[in-house]
């Protein structure tokens, strides 16, 4: 039987939109003091700690087949080297900026299924594939002046993040999403902690652990309560809804993230970025409408 409701799976997904850069704005301000490594590894820790116990109180089902749980490693891989790589882009970029180029995913996503899968690409999409690269150009053009290549981490966020939502809508509905987050949490502390153990006295600074005053403890703990939350959010709405209804949804995150960034940094993004990050938003719009219509069309 489907499980399809996507009201409530667009309405999950604004409420990843909104609770997603608020975080990337507490790891820019954590990015300046406490390495990389360090944030992800307490950031997952706290995810662990927050859900295990929920999962046995509740007996949620966390046991998981052989495939699933494969599935479920690669995600937590993924998931670990998309924050690390959004992490160090933040500690050089301004929020917007950083998350709109991370928006050159759909993009990424028309090129690969076109030369990688042999998909069928329209001429109009094509085009709007072109424009919207121009746009994410423009927004990195003036952060690559000032900061080089950091500029361009957010493109890797990208190819991550849509791998990301690939393996997690495989799965979704063949796991809980609580007991998913809390296996996934436990799994990236297993992973990294040996990381640690073996860069330990080198000059690997952002894999190693350092002292932290009561504040930025806080803060980390913050941004272990908020990516736990804003991921079972974007979890269950890909339990409810296909990822086609819902990625327009994502497209809030930018003017969520601008907002933030003005507020908390004083950061807004430059004429340039700002025409680019328009051009990105309404090229990458008009290729999630034109999929949905594809689909629709091929399903009459």
């Amino acid at each position: 039987m489907s499980l399809d409701r996507p009201l409530l799976g667009i309405m999950l997904m604004l409420g990843f939109c909104v609770l997603a850069p608020v975080g990337d704005a507490v790891a820019k301000i954590l990015g300046q003091t406490v390495p990389v490594g360090q944030l992800v590894v307490v950031r997952f820790a706290v995810q662990a700690v927050l859900l295990i116990p929920l999962v046995w109180l509740s007996g949620r089902a966390w046991r998981m087949d052989r495939r699933v749980f494969l599935l479920t490693i690669l995600r937590t891989l993924l998931h670990i080297a998309g924050i690390g790589m959004m992490v160090t882009a933040l500690k050089y970029l301004p929020l917007a900026d950083a998350v709109a180029i991370a928006f050159v995913m759909p993009f990424i996503m028309l090129i690969l299924g076109h030369y990688a899968l042999n998909e069928e690409v329209g001429s109009r999409r094509i085009a709007a594939c072109a424009v919207g690269f121009l746009g994410t150009l423009m927004v990195v053009q003036p952060s690559f002046a000032q900061v080089g290549w950091p500029a361009l981490l957010p493109v890797g966020v990208a190819v991550n993040f849509a791998f990301f939502m690939l393996v997690t809508r495989q799965i979704a509905k063949e796991t809980d999403p609580i007991g998913l987050q809390a296996v996934s949490g436990v799994i990236a502390v297993l992973v990294m902690l040996p990381v640690f153990w073996m860069f330990r006295g080198t000059d690997w600074t952002q894999v190693q652990f350092v002292t932290v005053s009561s504040m930025d403890w806080t803060l980390l703990l913050g941004i272990g309560v908020l990516g736990t939350v804003a991921h079972l959010l974007m979890t269950w709405s890909l339990r409810y809804a296909p990822s086609a209804t819902l990625a327009p949804m994502q497209y809030l995150e930018i003017p969520f993230a601008t907002v933030i960034g003005f507020v908390v940094f004083g950061d807004f993004p430059n004429p340039l970025a700002s025409l680019g990050i328009v051009i990105t938003m309404g090229a990458g719009l008009y290729i999630v409408l034109r999929e949905r219509a594809t689909a629709r069309a091929l399903q009459a």
